[in-house]
């Protein structure tokens, strides 16, 4: 089985390479899936090959083993995500750069060989430092430590930030060293109706937020949405990306590459899917200037926001390119070109995440009656708006998507960060022949997920399943009804400047004094 030779590397661990008390060691982790050690061929370091009957493997659990006690025969269980530790007898090493070069025989991938580079480095001064346990950094004993010493450092008491309802150890992945919470206010808002493809009825809407008046708005806008019938909500396109950049040493040789991309998109797709069996590739888009060529290969990650998956996947994707096309003088697997966390032009023209649209009409009187506003001077003031945010340069013509995007995300655990990329909107409004309202929003980068990070953890899961997120194949869903209170918040907003209830609602709800 040929593994392409970036991937290789990456089971070296860098920052293992260390003057032990017995000699060198150094540490390679499995990064590729669950296999067996049957066979340690060789090691060199700087180009001195050591011998074997100097070095020993010891695995996580404190066995040891001798490299002729293993062969095929007699392998070592090495599953995905173990680690072994190689200890030598080798002389201390000077501070700086070493060489490392490994090789060994492995089932069912065969012999794997690589070299690589790590540093030796000076003691680090001694200082405050966090506790942990390398066994179980998620237990009572090493938390409760961690407070201790956050109080004796700080000079402080906590009450509230040290109490928590769950097990800590349901955070592994999502947090490193666990000391407590941030407990953010819950409100609810709602009934919210909805008209989408995968959203379809009245729902009750967790919003988590510490901005008083911002519940009561998505409210108002929710109640007048439902009096005209809801929201109709659509999903029109599905993407997540990573961009890796490729350097030449000319726009020729750019050009050229590019083309052989094109040419090559199935062998690049087959690699690149077999990282995930959810991530599915279907283009890569090239980009060129001067003498780098940017690619965005495109993905859909089934229910996970996907940004890890894709960069795996396009990571391997790119290890199989730099072995197979000749003349490539740099590459950076992120070229900034994706713009995680943050807003940008290409997103909102291209997507990232879901593009989802929400749109509703409004009827004249249910505006005037519940909202003391007419049609014409909400289109109006949305045309002035619009003149205001083209001078200011904003990445959305709307008032205030972010609100209930960061509210939502909190409340469900998505990757609050992304409300960077997602809070980006389109708004058009106009007036029908029938003079009622028609308001329709799109969301060209929403990035959301009901599956992975944050949205196992146990508060966070339970906002999930009270919008009947919880489960496969509800990623769109959720997408669904986040536009659809996106789109009532913009029309409670927009109704408050231009009746001038605004700043009298901040002052009846939003005041703290």
């Amino acid at each position: 089985m040929l593994i392409p030779s970036m991937l290789l590397k990456k089971l070296y661990t860098l920052g293992s390479l260390k003057n032990a008390e017995q000699g060198v060691q150094f540490a390679v982790k499995n990064r590729l899936s669950d296999a067996e050690l049957t066979g340690l061929k060789s090691i060199a370091v700087d180009g001195k090959a050591i011998a074997l009957g100097e070095v020993t493997l010891q695995l996580a659990d404190g066995k040891t083993f001798q490299p002729d006690q293993i062969s095929a025969a007699n392998p070592i269980a090495f599953p995905l995500r173990a680690t072994v530790l190689l200890k030598t007898r080798l002389a201390p090493l000077p501070v700086g750069m070493h060489e490392i070069e490994i090789a060994f025989e492995t089932k069912p991938f065969g012999k794997l060989q690589f070299k690589v580079e790590d540093t030796i480095s000076t003691e680090e001064p001694q200082g405050i430092r966090l506790p942990r346990d390398a066994n179980d950094d998620y237990g009572d004993a090493v938390i409760k430590q961690r407070q201790a010493l956050v109080e004796q450092v700080t000079n402080t008491k906590s009450e509230h930030v040290w109490k928590y309802s769950f097990d800590p150890h349901l955070t592994k992945g999502n947090i490193e060293n666990f000391t407590g919470v941030a407990q953010v206010p819950i409100g609810f808002a709602g009934p919210q109706r909805i008209n989408g493809e995968h959203a379809q009825g009245d729902f009750i809407v967790p919003m988590a937020t510490t901005e008083g008046t911002l519940v009561a708005s998505y409210n108002r806008g929710m109640k007048l949405m439902n009096l005209s019938g809801g929201v109709k909500v659509t999903v029109v396109a599905d993407a997540m990306q990573r961009a890796p950049v490729f350097v030449f040493k000319d726009a020729r040789a750019g050009r050229d590459f590019a083309k052989w991309v094109e040419d090559n998109f199935a062998i690049i797709k087959d690699e690149a899917e077999a990282t995930s069996s959810v991530a599915k590739l279907f283009n890569i888009d090239p980009y060129l200037a001067n003498k780098f060529v940017y690619l965005r290969f495109n993905y859909t990650t089934g229910d996970a926001a996907g940004q890890n998956m894709v960069g795996r996947a396009t990571f391997a994707a790119s290890s199989w390119i730099l072995d197979n096309y000749p003349g490539i003088e740099r590459f950076y697997l992120e070229s900034n070109f994706a713009t995680d966390k943050k807003a940008s032009q290409i997103n909102i023209m291209r997507t990232r995440g879901k593009r989802v649209t929400a749109e509703a009409t409004i009827p004249r009187d249910v505006l005037i009656q519940h909202m003391r506003v007419e049609p014409e001077s909400l289109a109006y003031h949305f045309g002035v708006a619009g003149i205001g945010g083209f001078l200011s340069g904003v990445n959305n013509n709307g008032l205030h998507s972010a609100n209930g995007i960061t509210a939502m995300f909190i409340a469900t655990g998505q990757d609050v960060a992304n409300v960077s990329e997602s809070s980006a909107g389109i708004m058009y409004v106009e007036l029908t022949p029938d003079r009622d309202l028609y308001m329709s929003l799109t969301i060209p980068s929403l990035i959301v997920a009901t599956h992975g990070g944050g949205t196992n953890l146990p508060t966070q899961h339970e906002c999930l399943e009270m919008l009947g997120c919880v489960g496969k194949g509800k990623v769109n869903r959720l997408a669904e009804i986040v536009a659809a209170v996106a789109l009532a918040g913009e029309i409670s907003l927009a109704a408050a400047i231009s009746s001038s209830d605004w700043v009298s609602s901040h002052e009846k709800y939003g005041r703290n004094r």
